[in-house]
Parts: structure tokens; sequence; C-alpha cells
């Protein structure tokens, strides 16, 4: 071998080299990141869901509160009605759409941002009534409350009265 192939030899060798030590480095920096976006997920699966239902919260109370609590959420959640109506009709409108031969993305896209934003607001309403209840009670009865406050665990009563799983979020 002549030192001119050697010399050229070794360059190479030091290229694979150093492309290598790179993939290995990129490899395990995105196996660092799968395995703890993966431990958040299992985390989340693991958290208890809320113990109850609203009402079975409310039972909690103290009895000289329990009256006025319910007949205010009840009356907060039927003033909310109309905007988680609102959202569902234009998620069922842009889903009519986009299943037709009329497909029109822009029109599609406007519904379920109407649709959003109706939720959002029938979701504001509620949650500011609640914590407007909440500034009313008693800590122990705050604390027994509280939790009207999570989203997770809850499931989606129909008209007809059946509970289901709650629609994917999007």
């Amino acid at each position: 071998m002549t030192s001119r192939t050697l010399t050229i030899g070794l360059g190479v060798a030091l290229a694979v080299s150093v492309a290598l030590n790179l993939f290995a480095v990129a490899a395990g920096a995105s196996l660092l990141v799968t395995r703890a976006q993966v431990e958040k997920r299992v985390e989340a699966q693991h958290r208890p869901p809320r113990t109850g239902s609203p009402m079975q919260l409310i039972g909690r109370l103290d009895p000289a509160v329990r009256d006025r609590v319910r007949d205010t959420l009840r009356a907060s959640a039927l003033a909310a009605r109309p905007d988680f109506e609102e959202a569902r009709q234009k998620r069922r409108e842009a889903v009519g759409i986009a299943s037709s031969e009329a497909f029109d993305s822009a029109r599609v896209a406007t519904l379920l941002a109407q649709s959003r934003e109706a939720e959002l607001r029938g979701r504001a309403r509620l949650e500011a009534d609640a914590v407007a209840v909440l500034d009313t009670l008693e800590p122990a009865d705050r604390r027994a409350l509280s939790e009207i406050l999570t989203r997770r665990g809850r499931g989606v009563v129909r008209s007809d009265g059946q509970k289901r799983a709650p629609a994917p979020a999007g």
C-alpha cells in the first residue's frame, strides 16, 4: 500500500466512524425523548379518574348548603346547554359536508372552529359558575366539591339518558 492509499483509507474510516457516532448519539437522544413521552402517558393512565359525578360530589356537602349548590350548578348547566348543543350541531354539519360529494374544506374548517368556540363558551360558563359557587363554601365543602373542576373520567350522557364514552377531542 502506498502512503496515499493509506491516507485515503484512514480518511474514509474516520468519516465512517464520525457518521456512526453521530447516528448513535441521535438514536440515544431519540430513545430518551420517546421514553419520557411514554412515561408521561403511562402516568396519565394510572392517574385515578374523578371519583364521581357532580351530583355525587354535591352529596358529600354539608346538608345546609347542598340544595343551594345543586340548584345553582343545575341552572348553570341549563344556561350552558345551548352552547353545547350548538357545538354538536356545527360538528354534525361539518361531518355531513365532509362526507358529501359537495365537499368544501373552508366550510368544514369554519364549522369546526365555530363548534370549538361554542363548546369553549359553554365550558367557560360552567367553570366560572363553579368557581363562584366554590367561593361561597366553607373550606371542607370546597375541598369536597373542588373535583368538579377536573375534566377526567367524564362520560357523555345522551339525550336518552344512556352514558357513553366521551368523543375524541378535535
